[in-house]
């Protein structure tokens, strides 16, 4: 077959059509395919054997379009089909096919390369620093690995260009395995800081790597190996090398970062990172211990403002459950925290503590917003507890937006989503507050009062069996009686509703009149409601202030006089 014989024949056989068409149909299954593997978090690896596959097929396409012929009577070798009667493609129709597809393509291109610019824009911008490993070889040198991983976050999260992501969403990975992929995606960064601890004696070696979230691959790794008195000077030195690394430009003006703790006392030191170890547990028995381990690194160190806010912290954890009979704590946390601000006037946790004082334990609504007006820095605690206050304040929407950023902040972190679910609700927006419930107790299935809550939206949707689902799931305790005396009386169960109510009453009427006071809410008994209402306001409850301003079932009561007049005894905002 001669030369020119050869291409006509290319050209009688499609083959030329089917290599530009197979062309353009694999630029957009690949286009396709960047976009939705990393959705579905698909290993590196499977984009690599998807091309590979795509370039195979190329020529088997070629062979196929030689070889083979589509006849009005099926599939046929193309020396069995007759020059006369082989089908011809239109090439207007050929043409448009090719355009749609290119078109096609082309759109997802675009996609990607302005996806790219975005994501390019934050690249160096957005870092997570991972719970550093402890190589020890003692559990009991954990906390100290834990207390060098917050002092990197507490010392990047100074530097106002880099968006870096709270404890709680970064500790959520602990001990668990995971690649740098999937975490940059869960947590919303680019870079990974992570690395290991191990100490012996008097010395510590600490190795670090800077990681990229998109791929894994390394950026920067440095090992330091110090002694423990020079452990915060290698905080210091991590923290500003990772700045650099991130080419996060400064602005000239800008005092110089610093992971520094408050104090040069390493004992005091070690005392406060058990300390945080056992708060970070959050229960009430590990709040506790925590205490101890924070009165001994006081006492090394009086001036550790670090120290006496979370020890307020620890305190008003411990007291909240309690209600009235939790306000010693509250006095002793606010004393705590006074202290803290003497020391560090703008350390931005030690307002947001006093601001949560300010409100549960004073209803001082006017204080708690001049509290958080303070604070110059954006933090997570200051954020939470802002959105709290314009909770209580009536203003939904901002608490709304304001537990949106806190969330951008602290993407992991459960209480959180909590919180947001709480403004939910209060917005009748159930779906949305059942979604919020739903992924705090994905990240911590123990936590308190989330299924209470979604059995409170059980019951406004009217599904009483899934509202009872959900009160007997929340643990052993006064919320979980609390929420079974209400699924009772509004399912109508008046033998159980009473036992229920009657138990509820022997365990709070001390600690907790406002919850007793829902119950007679959803049986419909105003009086009886308002009574302990009265009783609450009283004892000063901490909790009531929030139970008024966001508690569902109080909201048929809004325009009752003498519900106006409580809210205007305690100096809060009458909800609508």
């Amino acid at each position: 077959m001669s030369e020119r014989n050869f291409f006509s024949e290319l050209k009688r056989r499609n083959v030329y059509k089917v290599a530009v068409a197979y062309a353009v149909v694999a630029w957009l299954l690949i286009q396709a395919a960047s976009i939705l593997f990393p959705t579905y978090e698909a290993p590196a690896w499977v984009m690599k054997v998807f091309v590979a596959i795509v370039a195979l097929g190329f020529p088997v396409a070629l062979v196929i379009a030689w070889a083979f012929e589509m006849t009005p009577e099926g599939i046929k070798r193309t020396e069995d089909v007759e020059h006369d009667v082989q089908p011809r493609w239109s090439r207007k129709k050929f043409a448009a096919l090719i355009v749609i597809i290119a078109l096609l393509a082309g759109g997802l291109l675009a996609f990607q390369l302005l996806r790219t610019k975005s994501a390019s824009q934050t690249t160096d911008q957005s870092i997570a620093v991972l719970p550093l490993a402890n190589e020890s070889g003692d559990a009991g040198q954990e906390y100290f690995s834990d207390g060098l991983t917050d002092e990197l976050i507490n010392g990047l999260g100074k530097i106002p260009q880099l968006r870096v992501i709270g404890r709680n969403s970064s500790f959520y990975f602990k001990g668990k395995p995971n690649d740098s992929r999937a975490i940059g995606q869960a947590l919303g960064v680019a870079n990974l800081l992570e690395g290991s601890v191990r100490t012996s004696h008097d010395r510590v070696r600490i190795a670090v790597q800077l990681v990229n979230a998109a791929d894994g691959s390394q950026r920067w790794s440095e090992t330091y190996n110090r002694d423990l008195k020079d452990i915060f000077a290698v905080q210091e030195e991590i923290a500003k090398t990772v700045a650099e690394q991130l080419r996060v430009k400064l602005v000239g003006a800008t005092e110089p970062t610093s992971s520094k703790p408050s104090n040069e006392n390493l004992d005091a030191y070690n005392a406060y990172l058990q300390a945080k170890f056992y708060y970070d547990k959050v229960s009430t028995d590990g709040a506790t211990q925590a205490l101890g381990y924070l009165d001994q690194a006081i006492g090394l160190d009086p001036k550790y403002a670090e120290a006496y806010v979370l020890k307020a912290r620890a305190l008003y954890f411990i007291a909240l459950p309690e209600g009235s009979l939790g306000r010693s704590d509250f006095e002793k946390a606010r004393a705590a925290v006074s202290a803290a601000l003497a020391l560090k006037p703008d350390l931005p946790g030690a307002h947001a503590s006093m601001a949560y004082i300010n409100i549960f334990a004073d209803w001082n609504l006017g204080a708690a917003s001049a509290e958080l007006g303070r604070v110059r820095e954006k933090d997570a605690t200051v954020l939470n507890t802002e959105s709290i206050l314009r909770l209580v304040q009536g203003r939904l929407e901002e608490a709304l937006a304001l537990r949106t950023e806190t969330v951008k902040l602290e993407p992991l972190h459960a209480a959180y989503y909590f919180n947001g679910g709480n403004v939910l609700l209060r917005l009748g927006r159930l779906e949305e507050a059942k979604s919020a419930y739903r992924k705090a107790l994905e990240l911590q299935p123990a936590i308190r009062s989330a299924h209470y809550s979604l059995a409170l939206i059980a019951m406004r949707k009217g599904d009483l069996d899934a509202a009872l689902r959900e009160a007997e799931l929340e643990p052993p305790g006064i919320i979980n009686v609390h929420a079974l005396a209400l699924v009772r009386a509004a399912r109508g169960e008046h033998e159980l509703a009473e036992a229920a109510l009657q138990t509820l009453i022997a365990q709070g009427a001390e600690r907790s009149p406002s919850r007793i006071a829902s119950v007679y809410a959803v049986r419909g008994e105003a009086d009886k409601m308002f009574e302990w209402l009265e009783r609450a306001y009283e004892t000063r409850e901490p909790i009531m202030i929030a139970a008024l301003a966001s508690h569902p079932l109080f909201s048929p009561y809004y325009s009752d006089p003498r519900f106006v007049a409580l809210c205007n005894k305690i100096g809060m905002p009458v909800p609508k």
